[in-house]
């Protein structure tokens, strides 16, 4: 049985299905929908997903922050981080320095931070960009921050496995260095994922549609995590999610 769902609520079922059962699942700290997925994956999972979210309090997982996560990752204790990027390409580079030729692009991102290593290093990243057009989904990204593929004598534990946007799901075949449309979110087309994606990707004959959430999972959502997401995103719990405290 399905209900009447958000946007919201239909990226974060469909990101929690790409979780069941995949580790430790670490999310960043400006990534609502991604820590909300994790967070759906680690109930519905029974214990085989572990959701890791920053949350600036003393009930923070990396109480040392960024370090303690680079380390975890250094030590291959994260499997699946998420990552986005001013622009990504259908190589699935990133790029979080800026639009035009580096040093002076006309404009500029909030730099790599430790994507390059988390990149390169955790076994599985998942793209997650709302904004579906062609400005951020591009041809060749105008300055590698990340790649996506790496030559075969590049040590590299992992990459990325799929790109979830607005409107779309992909997933990424690293030995093609290529997109696949996986499924279309309802209420969008496969014309408009092709007029709206500024590189070439795969297209199957028939791309099924993006699965709304369950009721069951709508509840979640909108009970247990929204109380837990609302510990490190209070705005985006009330505003998106209904969350009201007690």
């Amino acid at each position: 049985m399905t209900v009447a769902c958000s946007r919201d609520e239909l990226l974060i079922a469909a990101i929690a299905r790409l979780l069941e059962g995949a580790g430790n699942v670490a999310v960043g700290s400006s990534s609502p929908i991604p820590a909300a997925a994790a967070l759906l994956a680690q109930v519905t999972s029974k214990g085989a997903t572990r959701a890791l979210v920053f949350r600036n309090s003393i009930q923070d997982p990396f109480p040392e922050s960024a370090s303690e996560l680079y380390d975890r990752i250094g030590q291959g204790r994260i499997d699946v981080f998420f990552l986005g990027g001013g622009q990504i390409d259908g190589e699935a580079n990133l790029n979080m320095v800026g639009v035009g030729g580096y040093p002076r692009s006309r404009v500029r991102f909030p730099g790599c931070h430790g994507t390059p290593f988390i990149y390169m290093m955790v076994p599985r990243t998942i793209l997650f960009r709302e904004e579906h057009s062609p400005r951020v989904l591009v041809p060749k990204v105008d300055f590698i921050s990340a790649p996506g593929t790496s030559p075969p004598n590049i040590h590299r534990c992992g990459g990325p496995t799929d790109l979830v946007t607005a409107i779309a799901h992909f997933r990424f075949d690293p030995a093609r260095r290529r997109f696949t449309l996986a499924s279309v979110h309802p209420g969008h087309s496969v014309g408009e994922v092709l007029e709206r994606t500024g590189f070439e990707f795969e297209c199957p004959d028939e791309v099924p549609e993006t699965p709304a959430p369950s009721a069951e999972q709508l509840g979640l959502i909108r009970g247990r995590v929204a109380a837990e997401v609302a510990q490190t995103y209070p705005e985006f719990a009330a505003g998106k999610l209904g969350y009201r405290a007690a």
